[in-house]
């Protein structure tokens, strides 16, 4: 009984704890901003109006367009690294919120970016050869995407 019992409690924890960890500032995905609208070079604000769900987290879109068009495809508009900073994830191996305002897609994926206090991580990722900064932070997320 005490081995099926510690069975139950590993597998459950186990099955929580493998949940990918995203930056879910004010309640959603890049901070409310449409992810779509993203990869038309629009910086959007989301409408409480059109929302998505996607591996257990919320979304925000300007339009049902654009709820529609991530609805086919989610995993091509959701942000690397659950949404924290690319440039962070790289150099530091950390979570940093980002400003929905500081994006970039390469390679038809989506990279955000902390703005603030003086620091465009954008313009750090951009000169430093961003190449290999995602080869970097692909690394580090692997290892740090469970931890909250």
């Amino acid at each position: 009984m005490r081995n099926l019992i510690f069975i139950f409690l590993f597998t459950v924890t186990s099955s929580f704890s493998q949940t990918k960890d995203y930056n879910v500032k004010k309640g959603y995905v890049a901070n409310g901003y449409d992810v779509v609208a993203y990869f038309e070079n629009k910086i959007t604000e989301g409408n409480k109006e059109f929302i998505a769900k996607f591996e257990g987290v919320k979304y925000k879109f300007s339009s049902q367009k654009n709820l529609n068009t991530f609805n086919e495809n989610p995993s091509k508009y959701a942000p690397q690294y659950g949404g924290y900073c690319a440039y962070a994830i790289a150099i530091k191996s950390d979570k940093v919120s980002i400003n929905p305002k500081a994006f970039e897609i390469r390679d038809g994926k989506l990279y955000l970016f902390y703005n603030a206090w003086g620091t465009n991580t954008l313009k750090l990722w951009q000169k430093e050869k961003p190449e290999a900064l995602i080869k970097k932070a692909d690394k580090n997320w692997e290892i740090i995407k469970f931890l909250k």
